[in-house]
């Protein structure tokens, strides 16, 4: 019996793989499909782009370099020489189509800012990503077994079964990761709420023989929406039809280039359709994300447009918050409650996911209310105020989960804060613990965790840029789970790791 059975060997199941590997649990990841690489997932059509949020995740892992490798690239994203200020990004992405301008993000109005070699989102491609975290996997004695499709999903108090033809895996814990037709979500009896679509998109790669006729970027135009990205022959286009189109067969290069007249108000035309999918805004997310002894993470438990590209990062977030915790339960030295706090913190992250895409197919919509709209949003994005509210929502930045602590900083992913030996928190948490940095001259938190040092990683010594801190708790995800001022309460500190990280010498 392994301790851990993942279902769907995709970016989100392999993430929380490696999480759990890390902190030494034994998994099974199942995955239906019999190889790793696969056209959908290598450029163009597997192009994403990654949040702020999610390469900070990488980064503090220890496989940013890897990932800019596999990606293409070689140089960190975000470092800034200067510890003391933070430098607007490079690219801030877009609402509803509508692009952002990156010097118009303020700086200094986003919360707890610090200089990171993580500090912006990067493009990179389901390929670069899945080949990053299989290695890693792999190094971390995760198991991988492809070729495998689930069909059934038994469990009791104990254990969890999953069937898979005449084969049966048992584990103590069974994750779903297996994308948005999650066939675990259906036989554990999740409930699956939420809106139907008003579009049918597509994306393909194909020759187009006059692409003159079509502008670059995302286009909103009276009948539709189109995007033709710098890579030639790939094009995305969506039709408000409701939905209508029947996703079970393939387009044709003819219905193809129907769509793309129609949407473009041109009469361009398709010599071939070499690789071609569909999608719909259709927005839906289970009530819980646990059921006894099964959880969901990714698609499974949510699913929006893919417009903004969020559906990657939101799901890399799930694995991030879920792995420590479900580690701990299997390890048995969680606090009482701890895997509860799971769908607690994640389930409103994916609602304002999901109401984030709505609003953006609200404005796309091809009608005078829709376009009277993106006028006010253009005015409204081409402010700073604008921009920077845009920006902190589509980053992951403004991502805040109810602790109930009174410091600001409570609740946010942790700022890079930068030691004078020139450590930073990021360096720190490779090994998948919490924390504990107390910038406090007589070294005061040491006490409280000594002996619990399997669990939290206690570091003192000045930071060059503290905030006015004198001592912060970070969870292994990243998130502050206690601040405190120049004088840091030890009492509060101790309560605050005892309810994260638990066991009695906490």
């Amino acid at each position: 019996m392994h301790d851990v059975v993942i279902v769907g060997a995709g970016p989100v199941g392999l993430f929380l793989a490696c999480e759990l590997g890390l902190a030494g649990c034994s998994v099974l990841v199942l995955e239906r499909e019999p190889e790793l690489g696969s056209p959908w997932k290598s450029i163009p059509l597997g192009m994403r782009g990654l949040s702020a949020a999610s390469v900070e995740a990488f980064y503090r892992r220890g496989m940013l370099h890897q990932l800019l490798t596999a990606s293409g690239g070689n140089d960190d994203p975000g470092v800034n020489p200067d510890p003391d200020e933070a430098a607007p990004p490079r690219i801030a992405g877009h609402f509803a189509g509508m692009m952002l301008d990156p010097a118009k993000v303020d700086v200094a109005d986003l919360p707890f800012r610090l200089p990171s070699p993580a500090l912006e989102g990067m493009f990179t491609s389901l390929e670069a990503v899945e080949t990053v975290l299989s290695e890693r996997a792999a190094k971390l004695g995760v198991e991988i077994r492809r070729g495998i499709t689930v069909s059934g999903v038994a469990q009791n108090d104990e254990s969890v079964v999953a069937q898979a033809g005449e084969d049966e895996y048992a584990a103590r814990w069974l994750v779903g990761c297996d994308g948005g037709r999650s066939t675990v979500r259906g036989l554990a009896g999740f409930e699956f709420v939420g809106t139907e679509p008003q579009f049918t998109g597509y994306t393909m790669h194909a020759t187009i023989a006059d692409p003159e006729k079509l502008r670059p970027g995302f286009n909103l135009t009276p009948t539709g929406v189109y995007l033709q990205t710098p890579m030639q022959g790939h094009i995305s286009m969506m039709d408000f039809d409701d939905g209508a189109f029947d996703r079970s067969q393939k387009p044709t290069r003819d219905h193809l280039q129907a769509v793309l007249r129609r949407v473009s108000g041109t009469d361009v035309t398709l010599s071939d359709v070499r690789l071609a999918s569909t999608f719909t805004d259709r927005a839906m997310q289970t009530t819980t994300y646990r059921q006894g002894r099964v959880l969901l993470a990714g698609d499974a438990a949510h699913i929006h447009s893919p417009v903004g590209g969020q559906g990657l990062n939101t799901g890399i977030g799930d694995a991030m918050n879920l792995g420590w915790k479900l580690a701990a339960s299997v390890r048995g030295d969680a606090p009482d409650g701890l895997l509860d706090t799971y769908t607690r913190e994640r389930h409103p992250t994916g609602a304002k996911v999901l109401d984030w895409s709505r609003a953006q197919v609200a404005v796309m919509r091809p009608d005078p209310y829709a376009r009277a709209m993106q006028g006010v949003i253009r005015d409204l994005i081409g402010t700073r105020d604008g921009t920077t509210y845009v920006f902190a929502r589509v980053s992951g930045s403004s991502n805040r989960y109810d602790l109930g602590r009174e410091h600001p900083l409570v609740g946010l992913s942790a700022p890079d804060f930068l030691l004078e030996d020139g450590t930073r928190l990021g360096d720190l948490m490779g090994d998948g613990r919490g924390v504990a940095l107390d910038f406090s001259i007589d070294r005061r938190l040491q006490g409280p965790v000594t002996g619990g040092e399997s669990r939290i990683r206690y570091v003192a010594g000045p930071a060059r840029n503290d905030l006015g801190l004198g001592a912060v708790l970070v969870r292994p995800d990243g998130i502050v789970a206690w601040a405190g001022d120049r004088t840091p309460d030890c009492e509060a500190f101790t309560r605050a790791a005892g309810h994260w990280f638990g066991g009695p010498a906490i």
